[in-house]
């Protein structure tokens, strides 16, 4: 952690949010990513919209041709196999049945991750899937530049016996970062293209073939039912025909069927095949099949239902809630649950649950498509809009709940909602940032591209105890760059400047320290411009703590010093405290043990005044250190146990580990074992700063 980074602060009435680590436990990771290690399993089976397991009796030559491939890269440097096929052949369906009967290879957990190949918005980036699984397995705060994260992911990787699932790959560039390559990692990928470069990589391929015409017609009467359909043997033939033996088609077509019980099959053929030569024009993929069947199954649903489908179609998110589908239509929760059933029950979404939908890929591109051509372009913002100042709403109660005393900026709302969050404490509310952080970016990225400059900055302010707390350090900055945009082109000063000096605090924690220096250099010569002191004295902080970070502790004194004045004219006696800690480890570092002693011990009486605990725990580790440095141990020691105390209360997991750290190497210098201390802050520094983890892992 950076010396700037370790006085996190930003304009609050008398306080801050504590920084958390992660909890290091298995868990659903939203936006397209799962772990399931304590209890290893695949990814979660989709519900109705892709066949069901039972149809696998038709799969079995496929499942024997998946085994070999795996049994003649046994042993292998992390064996690779390539699942290929056109949209909607069962790829998927086919991995994840395959893997679940692998479990016991596998003992530490299969993962899961959907690429994105072919959504609207592009393939997914390695990177945000690297930090995604880096998060899931306990990572916690990940390196910000891709080359470092798959380091650390084989690093993490390199001991255990997982099997990693890669959906709805785009090319062989955007998995080579994301595989492990220890022998005893898996990784299956599926694709509609043939990632023919992955050979290079030692790639074993295989080519899933549509259903054969009397496997399809088996699927079709499963799911539609023999007595329905037994005696119409040859429509169903025909049904399948036009189908093109894709699964995913077969389904919903017999889901069509089902929503019109005194449909004969032979009239669902006729809507599918409105003349005799359109199915020689079936691409490649099969899209023009598959729309087919879409536009039946979309055309059987209520007005109500027709409509939530064409609203979600629109959202730039990878899954819905129920409270998203009720902003997108302004309607209250119970009934947007309502509809959602509806489309569950129609097979055009899937139920990922608890209260998580999702489109498959192919569904999304057609809801889309009906919204487009059927709604207007004001109506389609609307609905954007209101999904938008939704996830504001619930952000901004996260805010208040989880930093109660911190001046939030003024919020602005195009479309108020009388939605209420789904928690009410302040755990519940990181949780939800944490688990919506994915679809909170997209809505902020959407905020951006489509010009609401207030609803942008404003939502990225939101985001500051997630970023502050679970050092997100990629999401941070890249939140804040938007940000800082938006603010500057809404003309806000004031948010201009909060942007800059909350930026600045993720880069800086991030070691992007030159970076962090131009921006609180920015954030200061606006505070000035606009003679705000407070703010100036928190540009100044952390220009002072980048300085003395980067080994320049002339000019760190200067600007801490400024900072003190700064805030000694306004009255802010806790920014005062957190500048005197800095001084404090200034000294320290230059050998002035009762310097620095001094210097800590104002600031925490200043910071138990206000009622700030957990920087005045900060204040007390660093008073521990003095003095045992300057020749009392047993009292330094005991100070840096008590506020070690203090921060395992808090959860303050980085501040664990500097304690301990502390402790560790006041023992050695003592002569006594420091191995314990040493190899529990590692163990700490691994979930919340994997570079201070290596440079310890370097001192040892």
């Amino acid at each position: 952690m950076t010396a700037a980074g370790e006085n996190e602060t930003r304009n609050t009435v008398q306080g801050e949010a504590r920084l958390y680590g992660p909890t290091v436990q298995a868990r659903d990771i939203h936006g397209g990513v799962h772990i399931r290690a304590d209890a290893p399993q695949p990814p979660p089976r989709p519900r109705q919209l892709l066949p069901v397991p039972a149809h696998f009796t038709d799969r079995e030559t496929e499942l024997r041709a998946l085994d070999r491939s795996l049994d003649r890269n046994e042993g292998s440097s992390g064996p690779l196999i390539v699942v290929t096929g056109p949209a909607g052949v069962g790829k998927t369906t086919l991995v994840s049945h395959w893997l679940r009967g692998r479990q016991p290879s596998f003992s530490d957990g299969q993962l899961y991750a959907d690429l994105r190949g072919h959504a609207a918005d592009g393939p997914a980036d390695p990177g945000e899937i690297l930090g995604r699984f880096l998060w899931a397995l306990g990572a916690g705060a990940v390196p910000v530049d891709l080359a470092e994260r798959s380091s650390l992911w084989r690093s993490v990787t390199a001991d255990l016996r997982i099997a990693v699932m890669l959906d709805n790959v785009f090319s062989a560039a955007q998995i080579r970062p994301l595989l492990p390559g220890a022998a005893g990692c898996l990784v299956v990928a599926t694709s509609r293209r043939r990632l023919t470069g992955l050979r290079l990589d030692g790639a074993e391929f295989h080519q899933v073939r549509a259903l054969d015409p009397d496997a399809g017609v088996r699927l079709f009467i499963r799911a539609a039912g023999e007595d329905r359909v037994g005696a119409e043997l040859s429509a169903v033939r025909e049904v399948v025909s036009l189908c093109a033996g894709l699964p995913l088609a077969v389904c919903l077509a017999s889901a069509r069927l089902a929503a019109r019980p005194g449909q004969p099959v032979a009239a669902l053929a006729d809507a599918l095949a409105p003349d005799a030569g359109r199915l020689s024009a079936l691409e490649i993929e099969g899209e023009v099949t598959v729309r087919k069947a879409l536009d039946a199954s979309y055309a059987v649903l209520g007005a109500e239902a027709a409509r939530l489908y064409r609203a979600l179609g629109l959202l730039p998110l990878p899954d819905f809630d129920t409270r998203t589908a009720a902003a997108a239509l302004a309607e209250p929760p119970e009934r947007a649950a309502l509809l959602l059933d509806e489309l569950v029950d129609a097979n055009v979404l899937e139920d990922i649950g608890p209260d998580a939908f999702r489109f498959h890929d192919l569904v999304r591109v057609h809801a889309r498509d009906r919204a487009t051509a059927v709604e207007t372009e004001p109506e389609r913002e609307r609905t954007l809009r209101r999904v938008a100042d939704w996830f504001l709403t619930a952000a901004t109660e996260a805010q208040r709940l989880i930093t109660p005393v911190q001046l939030t900026l003024p919020r602005t709302y195009a479309h108020p909602t009388p939605l209420t969050a789904p928690f009410t404490d302040d755990r519940g509310a990181l949780d939800w940032l944490d688990a919506r952080r994915g679809n909170l970016m997209a809505v902020l990225r959407l905020a951006a591209e489509r010009g609401w400059n207030a609803t942008a900055w404003q939502l990225t302010d939101a985001l500051w105890p997630l970023v502050l707390r679970l050092r997100h350090y990629d999401l941070w900055i890249e939140a804040h760059r938007i940000g800082l945009a938006a603010a500057r082109a809404d003309g806000h000063r004031e948010a201009e400047r909060q942007m800059l000096n909350s930026g600045a605090i993720g880069l800086s924690a991030a070691g992007l320290t030159d970076e962090a220096i131009e921006w609180y250099t920015a954030s200061l010569a606006a505070a000035r411009d606009a003679g705000d002191t407070r703010d100036a004295g928190q540009a100044l902080l952390g220009l002072g703590g980048c300085h003395l970070e980067s080994g320049r502790p002339a000019e760190a004194r200067r600007l801490l010093r400024d900072a003190i004045a700064a805030w000694e004219e306004c009255g802010y006696p806790r920014g005062v405290a957190l500048a005197r800690i800095l001084l404090g480890q200034a000294a320290l570092a230059d050998g002035e043990p009762d310097r620095a002693a001094a210097l800590f011990t104002r600031a925490r009486e200043t910071l138990l005044a206000v009622a700030d605990p957990h920087d005045a725990a900060r204040a007390l580790v660093f008073l521990g250190r003095a003095r045992a440095r300057a020749g009392d141990p047993a009292e330094g020691t005991a100070l840096m146990t008590e506020a070690l105390a203090v921060f395992t209360a808090s959860g303050a997991a980085h501040w664990q580990a500097r304690a301990l750290e502390m402790l560790g190497d006041t023992a050695h210098e003592q002569g006594t074992d420091a191995r314990e201390f040493h190899a529990r802050a590692r163990a700490l520094y691994e979930t919340t700063s994997p570079a201070d983890a290596r440079r310890l892992a370097e001192r040892l």
